[in-house]
């Protein structure tokens, strides 16, 4: 649903819509109590013309997590289309650990948004589990993926990720990636 209200916004008002997210994904990945009134600023947007577009901090917040997610989401497609589907879903755990450790700021956002009474709920995360689906069935059917893998074990496999320090955390998390790969791979053809 909110694609079409987004389909249908004059080009000038869809420029402001996307400064306004690009602007408001730094400022509250650095900080997630930054004012509201400072993201419409560094966005060259009006008050008015920014809570048309984002009514509560919520919406904004939630809006901003959702495009993240739905960019990782999308990213497995392109994937399968240029590499084999084991460096597929190796390169895609990648893009998802990146996202995961240079949103920290956000999802401090994310929870300040979704806690309390009368919060919205979280975005479900369908599109990563969709994506996460497409890569694992893409492997097994090439057989470089163990047969049976659900999106849940791949996801409890991997929550080591949301572990790690984000100030160091792109060796350790190539390193728990590649034995999960490594354990995908068990009893494979490819192995």
């Amino acid at each position: 649903m909110r694609q079409k209200k987004d389909a249908s916004l004059r080009s000038d008002a869809q420029r402001n819509r996307e400064r306004i997210l690009a602007v408001a994904l730094v400022e509250l990945t650095r900080a997630a109590d930054t004012p509201l009134s400072r993201i419409a600023r560094e966005a060259g947007v009006g008050q008015g013309t920014f809570y048309r577009h984002f009514p509560t901090r919520e919406d904004l917040v939630l809006e901003i997590y959702r495009h993240e997610m739905r960019q990782v989401a999308d990213s497995a497609a392109h994937l399968l289309d240029t590499h084999e589907p084991d460096r597929a879903l190796r390169e895609w755990m990648d893009h998802l650990a990146r996202f995961a450790m240079t949103k920290v700021g956000l999802a401090d956002a994310i929870r300040q948004a979704t806690c309390g009474p009368g919060a919205p709920d979280k975005p479900d995360p369908t599109p990563v589990s969709e994506a996460a689906e497409l890569l694992l069935r893409a492997g097994e059917k090439a057989g470089t993926v163990r047969p049976g893998v659900t999106v849940d074990d791949f996801f409890l496999a991997i929550a080591g990720l949301w572990q790690i320090d984000p100030e160091d955390w792109q060796p350790r998390a190539g390193r728990l990636l590649d034995l999960v790969m490594d354990g995908l791979r068990t009893g494979t053809a490819a192995r």
